[in-house]
């Protein structure tokens, strides 16, 4: 009894020793009893890759709104379900024929494949956004076709007439960064105002100009003039409407100020610019302007026909390139168009709810679901709950992938590029550290995979909900978990 009651005293104090020889699960307890986290919700999770096992944890099942970090799922699913070559189209039809006069009888059909490249502004140079008009243009007319009888017809039922995904603010909608996902996407389905600012505080602004020009548009402008700097504006305003409303400041004394709001029907807008261009190349249309939505709401699939003439397709920018944006810029945009291109490939229909389907049906195979909801690819839905270990079970996942060189170039490198490049700047961490940064309101979350020093590959996800200060504090505290598995 003595030789096994000294044994089991030894066995604890090595448990307790190993332990204590644990830097990171010390960072990670000091993090958690800070009192900045006294009202928080915590996750944390840390794998290493070469067995599997866990490093370090704080509630790892914990699931909480992890923000941005969602687009790991939407750009991972994406490669291994298209591939990183794939392009996603535009594809330009008829339902007519052409005679020998050069007259298209019948309608000219833009049939969206979610090509979210289209007219972008992170592919083409300023003031080149509309190339793309000019070469379909110039395709229409070495075709022969010189007036269109019927009408330019825009399809982006593709991806269905949600607007939205499922937990989008009405706060977030009407900006840039909360356009929806389309079948259709032009212009990063953005509109660009222009405010002349006044010259005193409280002054009302004047909106000077808006881009692309939107047909019946009203806008309401309440935005006023500051000292403070910068853009502290809001745009609200839902899919599908004509009205949006401007509320916050803009800075004094300004002739011209841009603000990005989002734009209220890329269907309906890509078939107005391109009869817009016809036009101006000589080409003719008859009945102008019509979208498959308007035309008919409640049919949800694509409207073209087998016996639709194709005469045009074009090609968009890779997967890779997309998902680049999507993770090193954190696109809200492309990470729903990669979710929708994914669920329309594997069942045919790329509505944000369905994609979320075939989302976890594929990745059911692999991972397990308990726990996890997803409600849209890019993590603006507060309605996301996922926990530090799904996260790390998904990164696992994909260094096991024959596409994980191509997932992880999309990575910012801490200290060095993207939405890290501040992160660890010249600390221990920087240039060990590929991640996806998360904020929303009261949310800040990271994760990625860390090279440390030893030689050791770690994946890790870090989420925090409801802490009592600032995001750049919090990050702080952050940085000191990243710069011990940088060490480890």
């Amino acid at each position: 009894m003595k030789i096994l009651s000294s044994f089991l005293i030894f066995a604890l104090s090595s448990i307790h020793f190993s332990n204590a020889q644990n830097p990171l699960q010390d960072a990670v307890d000091n993090f958690k009893n800070n009192s900045i986290f006294n009202n928080a919700s915590i996750s944390f999770c840390a794998i290493d890759l070469s067995t599997g096992l866990t490093i370090a944890e704080c509630n790892p099942n914990l699931s909480l709104s992890p923000a941005s970090i969602v687009k790991l799922f939407s750009t991972a699913t994406a490669f291994e379900v298209l591939g990183s070559d794939y392009k996603p189209s535009t594809k330009i039809y008829t339902d007519g024929n052409i005679d020998s006069n050069g007259v298209l009888q019948g309608n000219l059909w833009i049939r969206g494949g979610g090509d979210a490249s289209l007219g972008s502004k992170y592919f083409n140079d300023d003031g080149k956004e509309s190339q793309f008009l000019k070469i379909w243009c110039d395709t229409l007319k070495q075709l022969g076709i010189k007036k269109i009888v019927g009408s330019i017809i825009s399809d982006a039922s593709q991806f269905g007439y949600t607007g939205i995904p499922e937990g989008w603010n009405w706060s977030d909608m009407g900006n840039y960064y909360g356009a929806g996902p389309s079948g259709l996407v032009l212009y990063d389905n953005m509109v660009k105002y222009t405010f002349k600012t006044g010259s005193y505080v409280g002054a009302k602004t004047e909106l000077i100009s808006i881009f692309p020009s939107v047909p019946n548009f009203q806008f309401h402008n309440y935005i006023t003039s500051s000292k403070k700097e910068g853009d502290n504006s809001y745009i609200f305003g839902a899919p599908y409407s004509l009205d949006r409303f401007g509320n916050g400041t803009l800075p004094i004394n300004l002739k011209s100020f841009i603000v990005k709001g989002s734009m209220p029907d890329p269907e309906f807008q890509i078939a107005y610019e391109f009869e817009k261009a016809l036009v101006e190349n000589g080409i003719v249309v008859e009945k102008g302007i019509k979208t498959a939505r308007q035309m008919d709401v409640n049919k949800e699939y694509i409207r073209y026909r087998d016996d639709f003439q194709l005469l045009y397709t074009h090609y968009g920018q890779s997967v890779l390139s997309i998902a680049s944006y999507t993770n090193m810029k954190s696109v809200n945009l492309f990470a729903e168009e990669l979710l929708c291109l994914s669920g329309c490939k594997l069942s045919g229909y790329g509505s944000t709810e369905n994609s979320l389907k075939q989302l976890e049906k594929y990745w059911n195979k692999r991972l397990n679901f308990t726990g996890l909801y997803i409600k849209d690819g890019s993590g603006l839905s507060r309605s996301n709950a996922i926990s530090a270990r799904h996260f790390c079970d998904l990164l696992q996942e994909m260094h096991k992938s024959p596409n994980y060189s191509d997932f992880l170039s999309t990575l910012p490198l801490a200290g060095c590029s993207g939405t890290l490049s501040d992160v660890c700047k010249n600390q221990l961490g920087h240039g060990k550290i590929k991640a996806k940064s998360g904020t929303l309101n009261r949310v800040k979350a990271y994760s990625g995979y860390v090279d440390s020093e030893s030689g050791k590959k770690i994946a890790f996800a870090i989420i925090v909900n409801n802490f009592n200060s600032s995001s750049s504090a919090v990050v702080h505290q952050m940085e000191k978990i990243f710069n011990v598995m940088a060490v480890y």
